[in-house]
């Protein structure tokens, strides 16, 4: 798939300012240099593009561009306030999650620039629906990043549960990590299976911002049968 193509078949929406994609698992947004590389792929077509913000290559779905600079500052800007929604599905390889849950444990980065709780494992608490840490087990000596992830059950089926995910905060992995580490791993997530056969089970679903004009934009992109079938899920 070239960049014409795949803009031509996955653009969600697009103004004089705004592009946003539906990307596809296996692409990166920017940084890899090679030819699954969108911004690199869209600027050897002759487009220049600054992506507000990146999710993981293995995910798929809602990616937000602006076609210029200043544009792009100011859409930075609310993610960083945190006015952004996020919202993402997820298929854990696991059931027995609540219909609602609340995890907060901090996320540090170790060896080989891996993204880990940062604390050790057993010191992970879970108080009816939310999952911590105590303050006196965060790991000393290390950057630690507070971190936040809600989430609701939609549905289980052949010992996977599909999620309704929220970061409240937008760490590097912090979805993938969060889940992993309560003992409910994305289903083919590389980070956690190694031998993984499959895409791992994680969607960019939808996205609210507001856009240049003022106008506050929900743009979704729908999760595909690539996706679904990870769990045996309909939608």
């Amino acid at each position: 798939m070239d960049w014409a193509e795949l803009r031509a078949g996955r653009t969600l929406h697009e103004d004089d300012t705004l592009l946003v994609l539906d990307k596809p698992t296996g692409w990166s947004v920017m940084g890899e240099r090679h030819d699954t590389d969108l911004v690199r792929l869209a600027a050897d077509d002759g487009e220049k593009l600054w992506p507000a913000h990146r999710i993981d290559k293995v995910t798929s779905g809602v990616v937000l561009f602006a076609k210029d600079l200043a544009h792009h500052g100011d859409l930075t800007r609310q993610f960083n306030a945190r006015t952004v929604e996020k919202s993402y599905l997820a298929i854990t390889a696991t059931t027995g999650l609540p219909e609602r849950g609340r995890i907060e444990l901090p996320l540090s980065v170790g060896r080989k620039n891996r993204v880990r709780i940062a604390a050790p494992r057993e010191s992970i608490v879970r108080d009816g629906d939310v999952w911590t840490v105590p303050d006196d087990a965060v790991l000393q000596g290390v950057s630690t990043y507070p971190s936040t992830t809600t989430f609701e059950r939609l549905d289980e089926a052949d010992g996977t549960t599909l999620l309704a995910v929220h970061p409240e905060t937008g760490r590097r992995h912090q979805i993938r990590v969060h889940l992993a580490w309560i003992g409910h791993a994305i289903v083919g997530d590389p980070l956690f299976d190694k031998h993984a056969t499959t895409r791992a089970g994680l969607h960019a679903h939808r996205l609210a911002f507001d856009a240049p004009d003022g106008q506050r934009l929900t743009i979704t992109a729908e999760p595909g049968e690539d996706f679904l079938s990870l769990g045996g899920f309909a939608w």
